[in-house]
């Protein structure tokens, strides 16, 4: 039996091959709230992520991102910058209330067209294009009115999805609806340390989160409704993640048990047309108002399951509950590494779910160890990367990888005190220069294959 102790080299990953399918999208992922910047700018209206930076004390170096990367304005500085990197995808994400002030009635032709030079761009330099609908920046008006509490918010989203159907389908093959349900809902209503920093009773909290779920399905609704030919439409979950303390098959069944238990709330809507029997019972009178036809909604087939991996924990005989490795590499965000993890995510989600297109939407660290000499977010990528080879070469249906940041960024309730990007931000001058992690990067993107880093770093 396998020490699980031992370094991720020692175990599975080692036997990871060095390729990847063809037609593998090597891409960055980015957030409109977090790189545009103008946050006022050309009709754009308030989003409750403006609103909620106002508060005294919720951003650790009290920042916002009304200027972030200044992307709005340098765009083309930006698409160049992808395009030395060798990506031949980006995901990126709209801001409703760019395009829809109120985010309903009247659409903002500025902000659209914003998007047109986005899209345009990308294509123009070979770039994939990849469009989240909703990366937690929600109008500030539809916040007012209840926001995720308030179920006609799926209506609402369902027109604007519509809104960039019609504008965009007929360059845009690749679309998300939501990004990360458990972050809108637990970050946002329960624990309010996001926007719009609500702390709600448990019944409330459920409702959020069926009616994340209820505007996701709207949207595809909407988007194959709207779209001017056919389209592939996604849903991006932030899993929990579990990997087996040994290789022996008990661990494993443990683990792949757990994993459905732990997803189950969000991915057996989405996948299997129901919510998890045990846990709805639990609830009691907390149970979500699920209307009839709601599930059928939610539960429409979807073209592919985006997966943001960052973490994970061990499941194993003689533990009672998944614990977390104290010998394990520490990010600056606290984050344990563990990087099997994708490889064992992915597996559970295609035979377990039957998932038949996957893509690893989001994966990276906050890690300055070295500043431009970034040794260990290399590390960290390499090692990821490892796991989607191994579960690629299995049969697992892997179809990209989308490394978290592009550049550092506004990172939510921690500000700018953490860097994601593997190109660093000068924030007092807006100059982007490459890290070494990019340089590395750009080198798998046009390769399609792994290769050693120069520092040779060995995560424990």
């Amino acid at each position: 039996m396998l020490n699980p102790m031992t370094s991720v080299s020692d175990r599975l990953l080692s036997r990871a091959p060095d390729a990847f399918p063809h037609g593998f999208r090597w891409g960055c992922a980015t957030s409109a709230y977090q790189i545009e910047g103008a946050w006022d700018e050309d009709g754009k209206g308030e989003s409750n992520w403006d609103r909620f930076c106002q508060i005294s004390g919720v951003i650790k170096d009290a920042s916002s991102g009304r200027v972030a990367c200044d992307h709005y304005h340098r765009l083309g500085e930006d698409l160049d910058l992808m395009k030395e990197l060798g990506l031949n995808a980006y995901r990126f994400s709209v801001s409703w209330p760019r395009v829809m002030p109120d985010g309903k009635g009247r659409a903002n032709e500025a902000g659209l067209a914003f998007y047109d030079r986005l899209i345009d761009g990308l294509l123009e330099r070979g770039i994939e294009p990849w469009l989240t609908l909703f990366h937690w920046d929600l109008p500030q008006a539809l916040e007012a009115a209840g926001g995720f509490r308030e179920r006609d918010l799926a209506m609402r989203f369902g027109d604007y999805a519509a809104l960039l159907a019609r504008r965009y389908s007929d360059r845009v093959d690749r679309w998300m609806t939501i990004n990360e349900g458990p972050c809108i809902s637990e970050n946002g209503y329960r624990w309010g340390v996001f926007a719009p920093g609500a702390k709600e009773p448990e019944k409330i909290v459920r409702n959020v989160r069926h009616h994340v779920l209820l505007c996701h399905g709207r949207g595809v609704e909407a988007l194959r409704a709207e779209a001017k030919r056919p389209i592939l439409a996604g849903f991006v979950h932030n899993p929990w993640n579990g990997l087996p303390l040994t290789l022996d098959p008990q661990d494993i069944a443990m683990t792949r048990a757990m994993f459905q238990e732990r997803n189950g709330w969000w991915l057996d809507p989405l996948l299997r047309g129901k919510y998890p029997e045990k846990e709805w019972e639990s609830l009691g009178s907390d149970v979500p108002d699920v209307h009839p036809g709601d599930l059928a909604t939610i539960a429409q087939p979807l073209d592919f399951l985006g997966v943001n991996a960052y973490f994970g924990e061990y499941v194993g005989q003689g533990h009672e509950k998944p614990f977390k490795r104290d010998t394990a590499a520490v990010t600056d965000f606290d984050w344990k590494v563990e990087p099997e993890i994708l490889y064992w995510t992915l597996k559970f989600l295609h035979e377990d779910y039957g998932v038949e297109d996957l893509a690893v939407t989001e994966n990276g660290c906050a890690w300055e160890d070295g500043g431009l000499e970034d040794a260990h977010r290399t590390a960290y990528l390499r090692d990821h990367l490892k796991g989607v080879a191994l579960a690629a070469s299995e049969g697992v249906p892997v179809t990209g990888y989308f490394a978290w940041s592009l550049m550092d960024n506004f990172e939510w309730a921690s500000g700018y005190s953490l860097r994601f990007g593997i190109v660093h931000v000068d924030y007092s001058t807006q100059i982007r220069t490459l890290k070494e992690s990019a340089k590395w990067y750009s080198g798998v993107c046009r390769e399609n294959r792994l290769f050693e880093d120069r520092f040779g770093i060995r995560l424990p």
